[in-house]
């Protein structure tokens, strides 16, 4: 990254966390929010993809309890004999150790469903059970201090000017425009903040239902799981689920999602799959509670314009509106920090009015002289290459001020790759010599 760190101790208070939630636990079928037949015919879509399994095994895939709901799912289907059992050796673990069997009649309801939709997992969590969690869970109800912030960017080179600029900007849960020459390090402190983030947990569901829609919500690229406490399993074996709360939810870290040049239209609104007939969930509402980085603001397969006209209502008013196949729109809480990263001008992106939206606007340029020696004494550190203030003095004059050149914070980092491959070559040790330098300067610059 750029800019040199404050030696200045920062005195401040612990954080103050988002109050603890926990899904609530369930007992019955009417504590799901989903009706009775729905979650017979999950049951029967994974008994025909999997065949025969254990009422125990039945009640992880769907992650329900067995007791008091899967246990009476069952029942109903043996009585419209849609499943039968193949064994019932209950090795003293009760009909949950039974193992079920689809039968013909099964079969034919199943594919029926399977007609509706292919989604076949954990039982989705009703939409309005969700929005009121992700409220519950807001970041808006926890703050960070100067502290925290250092500790969380003391890898980087930051002056405290620009940390006295980034704090509030995190605080604020909003929105953050970074902006500034290639290489110093924009993506850098978006990745460190996500760090920070991270700390904190929050619960997800699986899936989320809408109108008899599936949207897929939890994602193992983009949500990264967090230890569960004091858990009580439900049924036997390695389950996913607590029995101390409503096993359809998995607890995660906040959330920090990061999109690029892939980023479009589509990807911003729940996409449907025509093929297995459920939804995923778009980014930004896999990032909900936490963080969405656009990288290479300006770059993507759509214009800067059309893609800020999509936050507007977000940005300003908390809430987004998504659109199901059929046409109707349904509002979701935007509990999202979204974080713009762009090397380009501004004025070549977005106006003023689009500019006064986003809360925070923060510049990261060019290094100074002695940031950009403490970023290179920080790097050779790192990296085994034997500093010399001598050689960064030569360096500096011949391949910067002689040429015109402005410093960037990534320059150290490249430069003494180039002398790591040049000294391995050579036979040598990586040292800042006038010869490792003149070579790795040569190989790594390009007059544009």
């Amino acid at each position: 990254m750029t800019l040199l760190r404050s030696k200045t101790e920062v005195s401040a208070n612990p954080p103050q966390p988002a109050p603890h939630f926990v899904p609530s636990p369930i007992t019955n079928i009417e504590d799901t929010g989903l009706s009775a037949l729905w979650l017979q015919d999950l049951v029967l879509k994974i008994l025909y993809f999997q065949g025969y399994l254990s009422g125990f095994k039945i009640a992880e895939e769907i992650a329900l309890p067995f007791s008091g709901i899967v246990d009476q799912i069952m029942e109903a289907l043996k009585k419209e004999k849609f499943v039968e059992v193949k064994s019932s050796q209950q090795m003293g673990l009760g009909e949950g150790s039974y193992i079920y069997g689809i039968t013909g009649l099964g079969i034919t309801r199943a594919r029926e469903a399977l007609e509706r939709s292919q989604y076949a997992g954990p039982a989705p969590v009703p939409i309005k059970i969700y929005n009121i969690a992700i409220l519950r869970q807001s970041r808006a109800k926890s703050y960070f201090t100067a502290r925290l912030l250092h500790q969380a960017l003391a890898s980087l080179v930051i002056n405290e000017r620009t940390y006295q600029r980034i704090g509030p900007a995190v605080n604020s849960g909003t929105s953050v425009f970074l902006y500034g020459p290639p290489g110093n390090g924009k993506t850098s402190i978006a990745r460190g903040i996500g760090n920070m983030i991270l700390q904190d947990t929050m619960y997800i569901p699986y899936a989320i239902y809408i109108d008899g829609q599936v949207v897929k919500l939890y994602d193992n690229v983009n949500h990264q799981l967090a230890r569960e406490e004091d858990t009580t399993a439900v049924g036997t074996g390695n389950l996913r689920s607590s029995g101390r709360r409503d096993p359809r939810w998995i607890k995660i870290r906040r959330p920090f999602i990061v999109t690029g040049g892939e980023l479009n239209m589509e990807s911003l609104d729940l996409v449907y799959d025509d093929t297995n007939k459920y939804y995923e969930a778009p980014f930004q509402m896999k990032a909900n509670g936490g963080i969405l980085l656009i990288d290479d603001f300006g770059r993507q397969q759509i214009r800067p314009r059309d893609l800020l006209n999509r936050w507007i209502v977000p940005l300003e008013n908390r809430i987004d509106y998504l659109t199901l196949k059929t046409g109707r729109k349904v509002e979701i809480p935007f509990d999202v920090m979204v974080i713009f990263s762009t090397n380009l001008p501004p004025r070549d992106l977005v106006d003023e009015a689009f500019l006064r939206r986003l809360r925070h606007k923060i510049e990261i340029g060019d290094p100074s002289y002695d940031e950009f020696r403490e970023i290179f004494k920080r790097i050779a550190s790192i990296k085994g290459v034997n500093y010399s203030d001598q050689g960064l003095a030569y360096l500096l004059q011949e391949w910067y001020i002689k040429r015109g050149r402005k410093l960037r914070a990534s320059h150290p980092r490249d430069l003494c790759d180039q002398i790591l491959d040049i000294s391995r070559y050579l036979g040598v040790e990586p040292t800042m010599s006038k010869e490792l330098l003149d070579r790795a300067a040569e190989a790594y610059f390009v007059d544009i």
